[in-house]
Order: C-alpha cells, then sequence, then structure tokens
C-alpha cells in the first residue's frame, strides 16, 4: 500500500475507522471469479451418466459376488470416464494459465490522502480515483467528472464511450477510455452488476449432444428391461441346478448372478459409447492445435448442426477498436494536405484518446500521409517536440479538443453539433446525414483567432470565426476473417444475426460492412429492441411471450440496443422454434446467452465469466477458426454412425 498527495477535489473518503468497520462486516471488493469450470464439476458430468449407472450397478454386483475375472467390464467404464475427464481438465488448466495476470491495483481516497490499494482492499462506500486505462473496480456513483470517458461495451454492447456526469452510476468491469474522476462505490465483491450477471450465468448445465443422447435414449430403453431379463436369466441358471434350494446350498446361485450380469451387460453397446467419447477426445486434441479450446466434448458436433448462429458485434465481428475510415473536404471531395497536417498535429498533442489513436495510426497509412509523410507533417506545424505548441485537450464537457499552429491558424476538431453549430449549416448537414447511417463523425475547423478564455472562467470558448476545413468518418475495424467466415455459414445454410447493445444503425452499418445479408438476400431487417414485446428481457418469459419474441425476430438479420437479458430471451425464442442455436461474444453481457444457446462460443480475449461459461473458446480470438470446428465436428458425426452401423 503506497499513499500519495492528497487529491485536488474537496472529498475526503472514509476514514481508518469506517475502513476497518466494513472490512470486519466483509463488505469488501474481494471476490474470486472462475474462470473455468472446476475439477470437480468436470468429474462428475463425467462419472454421473446413464451408461457410467447401468455398468457400475453390475460391477459392483459382480465384485461383491466375489467373481474378480468377470469384471473385466469395469476397464470399459474406468477408460470411458478418463477420457472425457482428463481431455476437458486438460482445456481447464489451459483456460486457467490464460487468466493469471497481474493483481490491478485502485487508487482510493482515504482520511483525505490519495492511497493505492488491491483492487479486492476497496470497500464499501469508498471514494475511488478514475483514470484512463484504468478498470472501473466496483459499482458506483460518480462524485466528479474531468472529461470522464467510460467504455461499456463489456456489459452492454454499446461501443460508443459514455461521458457520466456527478451523480451518473458507473458499473464495475467497465474501462476508463479517457478523463479523470471521482466515484463512490455502492456495491462491491459478488453484489457488483458484473459478478451478479456473471454469477446467474454460470448455474451448472451440459451441452446437449444428439449423438449421446440418442446413446442415452438406448440405454434407457434398456435400463428398462434389464431387471426382468436380468432375473429370467438367473432363473434359468438356477433350473439347472435342480432347484433353488441346491442352488443356495451349494452356492451355485452365485454363478447363476453373475451369468445373469453377464448377459444384461452384454445388452449395453460398450463399444459405441466407448469410440464415441474416443471420438470427442481426437477432435477437442485436434481443435487444441488450431488455438479452439474445447472445454465440453459434446460441443464437438454440435456446432455441426448449428443453423441460426448469433454474433455480438463488439469484440466478436469487429475488433472493438475504430480506425479512420474518411477524411473529406468541406465540399465533400478530397481533403488538402494542410487538412491531414492538422489532423496529424491533432492527434499528436495532448492527452491520448480512442479517437487520437485511430486518426492518427490511419494516417500513417499509405493511403493518406504514410509514416513519413506523418512525421513531416508535424515537423512543418511545429510539433516536431510537443514542447512550445499550445494547444487544448479533449474534455467531454466541451467535446472538442484544439491546437494552435506554428503559422498561427487555430485548428478545432470535436462534435459536428458543437464545433460547426452557426457556421457551416450545409457540412453540419452533411455530417448529421453520415451519422445517421451508423458512422462516427468528428467536424474539424479553422480560425485565424485563438480560443477565448473569459475573465474567471476555467473552460476555454471556442473562436467566433470558425470555418469548416473537413470531416474525419470513423468506422468499427471490422475483423478481417469475419467476412470470409459469415460467407462460409451462409453456405451452409446457418441464418446469422447480429445482435448488439449499440444503436441499430450502426449494428446495420458494420453487419453490412462484414458481409451479413439477409437469408433470402434481400435488404437487411434491422430491429431495435426497444420495440420488441413486452416481457422479453424480464428473466421470467412465459411460452406465449417466447413465441410473440419467436415471430419478431424470425425475419431480422440485425438487433439494436439489446440488453444482457434480452440476448437471453432471443436465444432462448429461437430455440423454442427448434432452431440450434451458437452465441458467440466476448463481454460479460453476452455470459447470459451463451450459456442458455445449444452452443457458447467465446474470444479468447473476452471476459473471464464469458469464457467460463462458453462451450468453446477461441483462444486467439479469430473467427475464421470456426469453419474447422464445423468440418471436425462433422467428421465425428460420420465417424460415428459408421461405427452404430457397425
Amino acid at each position: 500500500m503506497s499513499t500519495t498527495h492528497p487529491p485536488e477535489s474537496s472529498v475526503n473518503g472514509l476514514s481508518a475507522a469506517q475502513v476497518a468497520e466494513r472490512v470486519s462486516a466483509g463488505q469488501t471488493n474481494e471476490y474470486r471469479e472462475r474462470t473455468s469450470r472446476s475439477a470437480a464439476q468436470i468429474l462428475r458430468a463425467n462419472v454421473f451418466t446413464i451408461f457410467n449407472g447401468i455398468l457400475g450397478a453390475a460391477l459392483v454386483l459382480v465384485l461383491a459376488l466375489g467373481h474378480w475375472a468377470d469384471a473385466l467390464f469395469g476397464f470399459v467404464l474406468v477408460l470411458n470416464t478418463a477420457t472425457g475427464t482428463l481431455a476437458e481438465i486438460r482445456a481447464k488448466r489451459a483456460l486457467d494459465r490464460l487468466s493469471v495476470l497481474e493483481t490491478p491495483r485502485a487508487v482510493v481516497v482515504r482520511d483525505g490522502a490519495e492511497t493505492e490499494v488491491a483492487v479486492g482492499q476497496v470497500v464499501l462506500d469508498d471514494v475511488v480515483r478514475l483514470a484512463a486505462g484504468q478498470q472501473v473496480p466496483a459499482d458506483g456513483e460518480v462524485l466528479t467528472s474531468d472529461g470522464l470517458e467510460i467504455d461499456e461495451s463489456i456489459l452492454t454492447g454499446e461501443s460508443r464511450p459514455v461521458r457520466p456526469v456527478s451523480g451518473a452510476k458507473v458499473m464495475s468491469g467497465t474501462t476508463v477510455t479517457a478523463g479523470t474522476g471521482l466515484f463512490r462505490t455502492t456495491a462491491v465483491g459478488g453484489d457488483a452488476y458484473a459478478h451478479r450477471l456473471a454469477r446467474e450465468a454460470r448455474r451448472y448445465s451440459l451441452v446437449v449432444s444428439e449423438l449421446q443422447a440418442g446413446t442415452n435414449r438406448v440405454l434407457h430403453w434398456i435400463s428398462w428391461v434389464i431387471v426382468p431379463v436380468a432375473l429370467v436369466l438367473v432363473w434359468s441358471q438356477l433350473r439347472l441346478s435342480g432347484s433353488v434350494a441346491e442352488a443356495w446350498s451349494s452356492g451355485a446361485w452365485r454363478h447363476a448372478a453373475v451369468a445373469g450380469i453377464a448377459g444384461v451387460v452384454s445388452m449395453v453397446p460398450q463399444g459405441l459409447v466407448l469410440l464415441t467419447s474416443v471420438n470427442f477426445a481426437t477432435a477437442s486434441l485436434a481443435l487444441a492445435r488450431r488455438n479452439v479450446l474445447v472445454q465440453e466434448l459434446p460441443a464437438v458436433e454440435v456446432l455441426a448442426r448449428v443453423d441460426t448462429l448469433c454474433l455480438d458485434k463488439t469484440g466478436t465481428i469487429t475488433t472493438g477498436r475504430i480506425r479512420l475510415g474518411e477524411i473529406q473536404g468541406p465540399d465533400g471531395g478530397e481533403a488538402p494536405l494542410e487538412v491531414l497536417s492538422a489532423l496529424a498535429l491533432l492527434s499528436t498533442v495532448g492527452e491520448a484518446n480512442a479517437t487520437a489513436d485511430a486518426i492518427r495510426e490511419g494516417l500513417a497509412d499509405s493511403e493518406w500521409l504514410g509514416a513519413q509523410g506523418l512525421q513531416e507533417a508535424l515537423s512543418s506545424a511545429g510539433a516536431g517536440s510537443r514542447d512550445g505548441v499550445e494547444s487544448v485537450p479533449f474534455s467531454s464537457r466541451r467535446k472538442w479538443s484544439a491546437v494552435r499552429d506554428r503559422s498561427g491558424t487555430t485548428w478545432v476538431l470535436g462534435a459536428p453539433e458543437i464545433v460547426l453549430a452557426g457556421h457551416s449549416a450545409s457540412v453540419l448537414d452533411r455530417a448529421r446525414q453520415i451519422a445517421a447511417r451508423g458512422m462516427r463523425v468528428v467536424a474539424l475547423a479553422r480560425s485565424r483567432s485563438p480560443w477565448r478564455l473569459a475573465p474567471g472562467e476555467e473552460e476555454p470558448r471556442l473562436p467566433d470565426d470558425l470555418e469548416a476545413a473537413g470531416i474525419v468518418i470513423l468506422t468499427e475495424e471490422i475483423r478481417p476473417d469475419a467476412a470470409e467466415t459469415l460467407a462460409y455459414f451462409r453456405r451452409q445454410g446457418v441464418d446469422a444475426k447480429v445482435i448488439s447493445g449499440d444503436s441499430p444503425e450502426t449494428v446495420a452499418a458494420v453487419a453490412r460492412q462484414a458481409g451479413v445479408t439477409a437469408p433470402d438476400g434481400g435488404e437487411l431487417v434491422v430491429l431495435d429492441a426497444r420495440t420488441l414485446p413486452a416481457g422479453a428481457g424480464s428473466g421470467q418469459e412465459t411460452e406465449e411471450d417466447l413465441e410473440r419474441l419467436a415471430d419478431a425476430v424470425e425475419d431480422a438479420s440485425v438487433l439494436g440496443r439489446v440488453t444482457p437479458e434480452q440476448k437471453r430471451a432471443l436465444v432462448r425464442a429461437l430455440k423454442s422454434r427448434g432452431h440450434v442455436v451458437a452465441m458467440t461474444g466476448d463481454g460479460v453481457n453476452d455470459a447470459l446467452a451463451l450459456k442458455d444457446a445449444d452452443l457458447g462460443i467465446a474470444m479468447g480475449n473476452g471476459a473471464p465469466a464469458t469464457k467460463a461459461v462458453a462451450r468453446l473458446v477461441l483462444l486467439k480470438g479469430e473467427f475464421s477458426a470456426l469453419p474447422g470446428v464445423v468440418a471436425q465436428g462433422r467428421r465425428v458425426m460420420a465417424n460415428t454412425e459408421r461405427i452404430a452401423s457397425l
């Protein structure tokens, strides 16, 4: 624990006595988050099966009768259990290794001083300071904000950062992308929203395999006839000894009982069950070499039967980053060199943020300036060194940033409705039209006058004589393998649905870029989840609710403004129509839907809670790995069918 200078804010935070009181009451942020199924859960899933129940009961009886030599069929039971258990524990260990990260720290205000503590030592009502790059450690209420921006996509799916003001709520697991602020914790540890979602998603369930379900149906029917058949076999063996009394007195009843057990054990398709397990285990090893982790072996087969693939947008078909899409001049044409130089300067000086990073990286691309051209532009603008360059950093309160170059020109970059208000109506209208298509738009304006700072004010004001210099269009970065993978599933007759917490317009724009098409090849049907039937997402949906929801989304390919609870309801509604549903995602907001889908697929860089409930984990986050999983699943099904026919 280390202590720094007192905070600038007048907030004093908790006293040492108050902290100790909350620690003793257990109101701390300490929470152990499981990243995968436990070894006990894996063992339970592989031991408690109908197959093991039948063979296990027969094995116990044979051993109790003292006929050890006749208990060799027990090796099939042990081998079948060990095959599944070892393969899944191997996957668990690989997933656990991914979660071994450095313990995060938080800065809290206690007794009027800022103190750095482990995240688990944050207590209820603590005042916590947030800064860019940090993760919010608990749920709370914002006290002060200085340009604070928070990325909530891991919880809500909304890709645009929110700008919380004093009194606004923040949630654990979200990330600060810009600015600083103070917030007071209102829910810690297991009571935090992200942990509540994760806890609900972890309710134990098993993946449903058609191959295993078919085998279990056979075993279920066999179990009904095993007892009568066993009794008939024992009775027939006793008759060979003369009578029941003679068999009992001579000990021949033991041989009769063993013969009866041998008869019913031969009714169990041991080879089919064992070879199915071996098939699954072999497939999981092959997929592991492709960086696909199989947490439950039957999941290999399920993807081969999927007919509906639900995709989360942020982090699944996009990388979660924004990129520079287009730079337009004020007339909509190609931007002149001086505009590119001004953007290079604005993206380099001041505090880094996602927009500035995207512009700088885009300009370094040969399509615009190139790496060498970027350096030359910065040098000519007077930014060979950042020292001496006048600038106003971006603030979510102002919604603009500014810089003054060597020639004395002031360049302003920010929200079009702020920067262009009252100056360039036609450019502002064009910016609004582009934004309506789901793009992120910022405007560039220039002035010969510097920004103003009125007496007694801390916030600078925009110059009066601003004129439009250009429009910068930013788009979400689509995974390079998304279009090819979606085309593969389209050829296989799999219906893709993009489900996101982002605005429907934004989700639709990204879906089109990624190659998502309507099943009939027509125009994409886009829905706003806020217009879905009442009851969807309540967690207590009735059959009628699911029926209405299924009707509403049957033809939709894109759904926006979807809450985590609605994602789960959508999956349930599709399953109620007989669809085999796979769900991909990376955020905590996807965990509930992943759990209820026939097959949950998590990205390797996703939240620990999401990877814990998923059946498959794409370790490198490569969407293109899914076609290989489908092929492997179909190979397993074909091999098992050949074995069954033999």
